[in-house]
C-alpha cells in the first residue's frame, strides 16, 4: 500500500475545500443572477415596450414575453406584434423571437455593442394599410423605426443584425393571388449607431429569398441603416423569373391588365438621403400580355395620372442627385393591346408577337441618346416596325420617331372604323408610315395612311342617316381610289405642341384628291430633301 505524505494530504484537502466553496459561490451567483433575471424580466419587458411605442408614430408594438439569459448575456422577446393604429386588426407584423445579445467579437476589441436576431418575422399588409399610409401626413420612413430598434437594444450601438426565415404577404381586394415573399434571410454587419458621413455605408448586407413561390431575389451591398432621416443603401441585386401576374392588384389600378410573363433583371442601386441611383444593366421580360384599358369612368383620372407622370419625369430629368438608367431592356414574345371602352362601339388594337429592345435609357443627357426598336404584328398580321431616338431634356421631351405598318386587314379594324368613321369595312388592307420629331415640346412631321382594296360591308347600319353616310363613304372610296395601284393615300402634315397637335384638314382633302387624280402617293417614307440634307455627314476637313 502506498504511503501518502501528510503534507500532500493536507494540501489536497485545502484545495478541495476551496473548489467546493468556489462551486458553491458560483452556483449561488448563478441562482442569484437567474432570480434577478426572473424578477426583472417583466419590468424590462414593460420598459422596452413603452420605449418602443414612445418612439414610434402611427404604430403600436405589443411584446408577449421577455426572457433574460445571464450566462449568455442576452435576452429574448417573444411573440411580438406590430399593429397600425388606424387599422389594428389584423396586425401588420408578428415576430416569433427577437434576440438581443452582446457581440462577443466586438467585445474582444473593447467595444460593447449589440447583436440582434429576428427569427421568423411575418409581415402581413392589405389594401387598407396601404391606403392609410398613402393619405398620412407622416411618411413611413419618418415614423421612428430606427429609434424603436435602438430601444430594443437598450440604446447600445447595434453592430450586427440578422433575419432568418422571414415572410412578407400583401393581400388586395378581389380575386387576386397574394403577393408573397418567403424564406427571406438577411445579414447586416458592422452597424454603427453614430452619424455617418454622407454616402458612407458601414454595414455589409446580404438578402435573399423566394418571390411569388417560384422567383428568386438576391441583393448584396453596403448600408447605413441609421442614417438620418432614412436608411441608406448601396447594393447590387438580381431578380430571376418573377411572375408578372402577381402584380395585377397594382397594375389594374392604373388601367393596365397584365397577364402572364416573367421578369428577370440585374442591376445596382444607391438610395441615401441626398442621392438616388438605379442602374439596370439588363432587364428581360418574356411573353407578357399587357392591355391598357381606357374607360369613360376613369378618363379624368387617366388624364391627371399622365400629367403627374410627365411632371415627375421632368423633375428628375438631368437632376444631379437622381440618376436613373437602363442599359438594355428586352421584351420578347409580347402581346401589347389598347382597349378603348369609351368609344362607341368599343374597340381593341393589339400588337402580337412583339419584340422591343431599348438601350441606354437614362434621365441624364450626358449619358447620350437612348434608342428603341419595336417590331410585331398589328392585329395579328400587319408587319409593324417602330424606331425611336430619345434625348433627355430638362423642359420637355426630345425624340425622333418613325413608324411603319404594312398590310393590316381592314376587317380586323372594323370596330375602329365604326367608332370613328361610322362605316363598316368588309375587306381591304391598311398601311401607315409616320415620321415625327419633337424638339422643346414642338411637334413636327407627317403621317401617311394608305388603304388598298377597300370594300364596304353589305350589312346595313341601323339608321337611315348612318346608311346615307356609309353610302357616301363607299362612293368616295371608289372615286378617290388611285387607278394604277387601287389605293387611297395621302400625307398629313402634323405640327404644333405635343399636347395640342394640329392636322390641317384641307391638306388631307387636297392630298386625297391629288392621289386620286394626279399621281400616286407610293408606300414608304417621304423623301424630304431638307431633312435628308441634315442627315448627310459633314465633309471631311483637309
Amino acid at each position: 500500500m502506498r504511503n501518502w505524505n501528510p503534507r500532500a494530504i493536507q494540501w489536497l484537502g485545502r484545495t478541495l475545500r476551496r473548489w467546493r466553496w468556489a462551486v458553491v459561490v458560483a452556483g449561488a451567483l448563478i441562482l442569484l443572477a437567474y432570480a434577478v433575471a426572473f424578477l426583472t424580466g417583466e419590468p424590462l419587458r414593460r420598459y422596452i415596450e413603452r420605449e418602443v411605442n414612445h418612439r414610434l408614430t402611427g404604430y403600436t408594438v405589443r411584446i408577449g414575453a421577455l426572457e433574460i439569459h445571464p450566462l449568455g448575456a442576452w435576452f429574448e422577446l417573444r411573440n411580438a406584434t406590430i399593429a397600425q393604429d388606424a387599422n389594428p386588426d389584423p396586425p401588420v407584423g408578428h415576430i416569433d423571437r427577437l434576440r438581443t445579445t452582446l457581440d462577443w467579437r466586438a467585445l474582444l476589441h473593447g467595444r460593447v455593442v449589440a447583436d440582434i436576431l429576428f427569427e421568423r418575422p411575418r409581415i402581413h399588409v392589405d389594401l387598407t394599410h396601404v391606403k392609410t399610409e398613402a393619405t398620412s401626413d407622416v411618411p413611413l420612413t419618418d415614423r421612428g423605426w430606427q429609434q424603436a430598434l435602438e430601444a430594443v437594444a437598450l440604446d447600445l450601438e447595434i453592430n450586427r443584425l440578422r433575419l432568418t426565415d422571414g415572410d412578407v404577404t400583401y393581400l388586395d381586394r378581389g380575386p387576386f393571388k397574394p403577393m408573397h415573399l418567403s424564406r427571406l434571410n438577411a445579414t447586416v454587419e458592422n452597424i454603427r449607431n453614430i452619424r455617418s458621413k454622407d454616402r458612407v455605408y458601414p454595414s455589409d448586407v446580404l438578402v435573399e429569398g423566394v418571390v411569388f413561390d417560384s422567383g428568386r431575389f438576391w441583393l448584396r451591398g453596403q448600408a447605413d441603416f441609421l442614417a438620418d432621416p432614412h436608411p441608406g443603401l448601396l447594393a447590387q441585386f438580381r431578380l430571376d423569373q418573377i411572375e408578372l401576374d402577381y402584380f395585377r392588384p397594382v397594375t389594374n389600378r392604373v388601367n393596365l391588365s397584365v397577364r402572364n410573363g416573367t421578369l428577370t433583371a440585374v442591376g445596382s442601386t444607391e438610395y441615401s438621403p441626398k442621392f438616388r441611383m438605379a442602374v439596370l444593366e439588363h432587364v428581360l421580360v418574356e411573353a407578357p400580355a399587357v392591355d391598357y384599358v381606357h374607360m369613360p369612368e376613369t378618363a379624368e383620372v387617366e388624364t391627371g395620372r399622365a400629367q403627374s407622370a410627365a411632371k415627375a419625369a421632368q423633375s428628375v430629368s438631368n437632376e444631379p442627385s437622381v440618376q436613373l438608367k437602363i442599359d438594355r431592356l428586352d421584351i420578347v414574345g409580347a402581346n401589347l393591346g389598347f382597349e378603348n371602352r369609351a368609344a362607341n362601339p368599343s374597340y381593341r388594337m393589339v400588337l402580337t408577337n412583339a419584340d422591343l429592345v431599348m438601350e441606354n435609357l437614362s434621365n441624364q443627357r450626358m449619358q447620350g441618346n437612348a434608342t428603341a426598336r419595336l417590331k410585331g404584328k398589328l392585329m395579328g398580321t400587319g408587319d409593324t416596325q417602330v424606331w425611336a431616338l430619345f434625348r433627355p431634356q430638362t423642359q420637355s421631351g426630345d425624340l425622333d420617331l418613325k413608324v411603319q405598318v404594312e398590310d393590316t386587314p381592314m376587317a380586323s379594324m372594323s370596330d375602329l372604323a365604326r367608332a370613328y368613321g361610322k362605316f363598316d369595312v368588309a375587306a381591304g388592307e391598311f398601311s401607315m408610315y409616320a415620321d415625327l420629331r419633337v424638339r422643346d415640346g414642338a411637334l413636327d412631321g407627317y403621317i401617311k395612311p394608305v388603304v388598298r382594296g377597300l370594300q364596304m360591308s353589305q350589312e346595313g347600319p341601323e339608321s337611315f342617316r348612318e346608311k346615307l353616310y356609309e353610302g357616301i363613304v363607299s362612293v368616295a372610296a371608289k372615286v378617290l381610289k388611285n387607278r394604277p395601284r387601287r389605293e387611297i393615300a395621302t400625307v398629313m402634315n402634323v405640327s404644333g405642341r405635343v399636347d395640342q397637335p394640329q392636322i390641317r384638314t384641307w391638306e388631307v382633302v387636297r392630298g386625297l384628291l391629288h392621289n386620286a387624280f394626279i399621281e400616286a402617293v407610293f408606300p414608304g417614307f417621304e423623301s424630304d430633301a431638307g431633312r435628308t440634307a441634315k442627315l448627310k455627314p459633314a465633309p471631311a476637313v483637309r
